[in-house]
Order: structure tokens, then sequence, then C-alpha cells
């Protein structure tokens, strides 16, 4: 399949395209979570349904919700990481193919991917710098310190599928995939992207950032808008991530009967329910944890993956 750049105006659908992926990944995500003891059983059937609509009635209520505002703020940061995650997050699925079409077709996308993912450092620290209160900075601070544990093994997991096909080029990685999808010959790369990918919209293990014992952390003091914003940035990372998971290890839009498009699509929400009921899950792990974890587990593991790749590259010249 081979994949061609997309006209400017395509930006807007896949922008849509995005922000329904995130959606799709909020519903979900409410359909695991709990709702409480009810009386009988019409009224668990009721909350069950109410699950459904639970992330549009939260975006309606924050609309009307109005802000918070705290003693001394740097308002001008406190917007760049309000709004950073979702912009970021748009960023990264610019160079993301669906089925054929992609929005930039950079010849070096993949370190485009990692150069955005990076900015999240920034970005969430911000957030929790800006409103100038105590726990939005505590989960600031975890998030850079776990960032620290996933962001090297994440860039020898990108770097797997780009020895692979020789090209740093998304829709050339895809192609490589003809006859083999790399995540079957690549599962270590592939498991720490998806880890990584978690750790963007600080989910499941990585979530100490928004931690309960943080009173929210870099969410504790966002409201209405403000926290519509991080919260949309929360599930459109992990929909971006999704998405360049299915087009770096899993064939991208490949796939009998059905078009291109409608195969990415299907696959990202697969990848996304799968992060989702993971989620669920998994316990949540401290910054401590995660960098040893990181470095002295899932580091060896994919740069031995990345050897592996590297030899069966060259043995078959």
């Amino acid at each position: 399949m081979t994949v061609t750049g997309a006209p400017v105006w395509a930006v807007v659908p896949a922008a849509g395209v995005l922000l329904a992926m995130a959606l799709a990944a909020a519903v979900l995500d409410a359909l695991l979570g709990t709702t409480g003891t009810g009386g009988g059983g019409g009224t668990a059937a009721a909350a069950r349904g109410r699950r459904w609509s639970r992330p549009l009635a939260e975006s309606a209520r924050l609309m009307r919700q109005r802000g918070r505002t705290t003693v001394a703020p740097d308002r001008l940061l406190w917007r760049i990481g309000t709004a950073g995650p979702l912009v970021a997050a748009l960023l990264m699925a610019a160079v993301v193919p669906v089925g054929g079409t992609v929005v930039a077709d950079l010849p070096v996308g993949i370190v485009w991917f990692n150069a955005v993912d990076v900015t999240l450092w920034a970005v969430v620290w911000l957030a929790g710098w800006g409103p100038n209160s105590v726990y939005p900075l505590v989960g600031g601070y975890r998030f850079v310190a776990q960032a620290l544990g996933y962001e090297l093994p994440l860039m020898f997991a990108l770097t797997a599928p780009a020895v692979a096909a020789r090209s740093l080029n998304v829709g050339e990685v895809v192609q490589a995939q003809r006859g083999l999808w790399f995540a079957v010959w690549m599962p270590v790369a592939f498991v720490v992207f998806l880890g990584a990918v978690a750790a963007f919209g600080m989910w499941g293990p990585f979530s100490s950032p928004v931690g309960r014992d943080a009173a929210g952390g870099v969410l504790a003091e966002a409201a209405g808008v403000d926290r519509l914003l991080l919260l949309a940035g929360r599930y459109a990372l992990p929909a971006a991530g999704s998405g360049m998971a299915v087009a770096l290890f899993l064939g991208g839009g490949a796939g009998p009967w059905l078009p291109g498009w409608l195969w990415s699509l299907i696959k990202t929400l697969a990848v996304l329910a799968l992060l989702v009921v993971l989620r669920r899950r998994l316990p949540v792990l401290s910054p401590e944890r995660i960098v040893r974890i990181g470095w002295l587990v899932a580091l060896p593991a994919v740069l031995l993956q990345v050897l592996v790749v590297s030899a069966v590259v060259v043995a078959k010249g």
C-alpha cells in the first residue's frame, strides 16, 4: 500500500478523527469505570446506560464551569501547559497514515513523532508550574521523573521498525510490513512502545502525576475549559500513539475486503481498547520504580531487540 500526502485542508478532518478516537477512549473508560452500588437491577441498568453519555455530560458541565484562579499564577505558562497536550497529540497524528493517506508525509516522520513526544516533558511541567500551587507542581515533577524512565526505551522501540524498513518515513515502514507485521518479530519493541503511549496520557501505572495522593496533581487547580482541555489531551495522546502503533507494528491499513482507511481505524480502536482495559487492571507505579524498570529491564530488552532486527536486516542484505 502506497502512502501519499494529503492536501492542506485534510488537517481539519484529521483533527476530527483524532478527537473522535479520544472520545471513543473516554466512553470505553467510562464503561469500565465504577458507578457505585445501586439499589436494584433497574437502577444498575440505568447506571450502565448513563455511562455511555458520561464523557459528553462531563464536557458540557466543564464548558459551563468557571475557571479557577490561584494566588500569583503565571497565566501564560499555565495556558501553554493546559493546551499543550492536545496540540502535541494533533502534531503526532499529522505523521500517522490512515489507510494510504497521511497529513504530513515527512521523510523523518518517526523522528518528528519522537520530538513532539519530548515536548510533553515541558508542557506537562508547565501545567504544574503555572498555577503556582503545590499539588500541580508535584504532579509536574512526577511526570518529568517518570519520563526519564520511559523515554530512552521508547527511542529504541521506535528505532527497531525504522531499522527493519531502512527508513524514517512512516509510510515506508508500513509498506515494509507487506509480508509480516513487525509486531510479530519485534514484540519487545511493540510492548515498550505501548507502555510509552500509556505514559503519554498518564494512564494506568503512569498516572502518579494526576494521582489522588497529590489531590489530582497537574489537574488539581484546573477547572472549566482548562480542565476540559487537559482531559481531552490525556485521551488524544494515547489515541495518536495507538495510531502510530498500528502504522509501525501492525501493518497500517493492510487487511482483506475492507478499505485501508477503515482497517487503520479498526486497528487503532483495538489498540486503544487494549490500553484502556489494561489501565483499569494495572497498579500505579511510583516514578522511581518506573525509572528502575525502564533502565534495568525495558532498555536492555529493547536494545537486544534492535540488535536482533539489525542482524536480520544485514543477513537479508
